[in-house]
């Protein structure tokens, strides 16, 4: 018999929940079939990412549009049964109403969450201010809760660390400036270490953070539960290791004509199996 999907309202409860107490791992798919297989081991949520969904589209980070994006928010959520965040970006906008309006269209996709950044994508302006960041905060708070997806998770996203301005001070000025603006977890990408971690989540407490983690570590999940941090993502890592065999394969076969980068691969018989019985799994009668 087919697994029954839980409605959507089902699922941000879920999503909800799950930031309530203890940690999880939020891994981020970047197409259906790598949503399956993570729903197959177990996960309770996923995330899209919007780096992974990128290059599989031919293009670098940042570079889908909105309209595009929103079609792969459709695809992933009916992909799978557990809760989806949606990697929004900056909101595809620069001014709130905009983020408003967009975040509305998202949240129609399905999505148990999504996140909001505070990058502007400007080299010579890397961040809104707090001001700004704080209204467009707002203006997708407000969205959320006229729309009817009440439910739906915001996450605000300080980007300190990633545009050259790794200052844990303003990094948590703004995360809680963005807590008070309606974020219901925050997120922080590009700390690392212990006391990185220990400083922000006590900061933003009572609030959860997200805690990226996107190369290997030497933190366990029970380090970083320890430390008090309530959900785990990974961005677009995933994706990087699946590239990363593509390429060593195919770069092995086009400059020394050998064959060995394709040790390890997956086996075309193991991956029919799971997505026949996956298939037939979540089919209708």
């Amino acid at each position: 018999m087919p697994t029954p999907s839980p409605c959507v309202d089902d699922k941000r409860r879920a999503f909800h929940a799950l930031h309530a107490s203890g940690c999880f791992v939020l891994p981020n798919p970047w197409d259906t079939g790598s949503a399956r297989y993570l729903e197959s081991l177990g996960f309770q949520a996923l995330a899209t990412t919007s780096s992974g969904f990128a290059w599989s589209n031919a293009r670098p980070d940042t570079a889908v549009s909105r309209d595009r994006v929103i079609a792969h928010l459709h695809e992933m959520v009916a992909a799978t049964t557990l809760p989806v965040n949606a990697d929004f970006e900056s909101g595809y906008a620069h001014d709130p109403a905009g983020v408003a309006e967009n975040v509305r269209i998202a949240i129609e996709t399905g999505v148990a969450g999504l996140s909001i950044e505070d990058a502007t994508g400007d080299a010579a302006r890397p961040l809104y201010t707090i001001d700004e960041a704080v209204a467009r905060l707002r203006a997708a708070r407000d969205a959320i809760d006229r729309s009817g997806g009440g439910g739906t998770l915001l996450v605000a996203r300080a980007e300190c660390f990633l545009v050259g301005r790794p200052d844990l001070d303003e990094t948590l000025a703004r995360l809680r400036a963005y807590a008070h603006a309606g974020a219901d977890c925050l997120y922080a990408p590009g700390i690392h270490g212990r006391e990185q971690i220990a400083a922000l989540v006590a900061g933003v407490a009572p609030k959860p953070l997200n805690l990226l983690v996107g190369s290997a570590s030497d933190l366990t999940m029970q380090d970083i539960a320890a430390l008090g941090v309530r959900r785990v993502s990974l961005g677009g890592a995933l994706a990087r290791a699946a590239w990363g065999g593509f390429m060593r394969a195919a770069q092995l076969l086009a400059t020394e004509g050998r064959f060995d980068g394709l040790a390890g691969a997956a086996s075309g018989d193991m991956l029919d199996a799971f997505f026949r019985a996956d298939l037939a799994a979540r089919s209708t009668p």
